[in-house]
């Protein structure tokens, strides 16, 4: 790592984000491999001439990130993570949903890409599928068929059904990627469209496609998955139709 931040006219806060970079920077190349012990906060403060403080800003920014862990003790300090797909899921999931927050992106425009990037799954699910993801599918059925179950509780249920759906592909590098759709496109679709869904259309379609999954045909899968986003962008538009005539 070489140091080549410029602490003369840099915020401490700019410094810390400077810091995590490059060391960011030497994990991805190389230059820092799994397991490797980082310098010490006082060698990693000479070496870029800055405050501890700064460093452990730096440091607390690469654990956030699940790029190192610290150890206590004699034998402790910081070391370089050995990063999975799923350690890196609820990153995932915050930046989507700060995206679709902040950035103005249509329903129909989510909606688009949440299902295209599902049905991606299908062909892998319908092949790949194990009895486990089976059921967890058929559990959530059961929940979502209680009728005193909670709109939260209905749309928890509905995020757990289709990251099972996702799994079932087999793939950790989808699933990584449908973290963010599933996990944040998701509950905001529920948000808006919960008052006016019907449960029971839901169910049925939801039971159409574990049951295509589980007669492992990849192409009733997405059949059924079509009629789900076309079933959930119609009450989106007629949820918008009314709250404009009621504005």
């Amino acid at each position: 790592m070489k140091n080549d931040t410029d602490t003369a006219t840099t915020r401490p806060s700019d410094l810390s984000t400077q810091i995590a970079g490059q060391i960011r920077d030497a994990i991805i190349s190389g230059a820092l491999i799994v397991d490797e012990r980082l310098p010490s906060e006082a060698e990693l403060a000479e070496q870029f001439s800055v405050s501890r403080p700064t460093v452990r800003e730096a440091l607390k920014r690469l654990a956030a990130q699940s790029l190192i862990r610290t150890q206590r003790g004699a034998s402790g300090g910081a070391f370089v993570n050995r990063l999975s797909f799923e350690d890196a899921y609820p990153q995932q999931i915050t930046t989507s949903t700060l995206l679709l927050s902040m950035n103005d992106v249509s329903f129909d425009t989510a909606c688009e890409a949440r299902f295209a990037l599902e049905r991606a799954c299908t062909g892998l699910a319908a092949d790949r599928r194990g009895a486990d993801h089976l059921d967890v599918m058929r559990a959530e059925l059961r929940r979502q068929s209680q009728t005193d179950l909670t709109d939260e509780a209905f749309c928890a249920s509905d995020v757990t059904f289709h990251r099972a759906l996702v799994d079932a592909a087999g793939n950790p590098v989808l699933s990584y990627h449908l973290a963010g759709p599933v996990e944040a496109m998701q509950p905001l679709m529920n948000m808006i469209t919960f008052t006016a869904r019907s449960r029971a259309r839901i169910v049925a379609l939801h039971t159409a496609i574990v049951d295509a999954l589980d007669a492992r045909d990849a192409e009733a899968c997405d059949t059924h998955l079509r009629a789900l986003e076309t079933y959930t962008r119609q009450l989106a538009a007629d949820v918008m139709a009314r709250r404009a005539q009621q504005g």
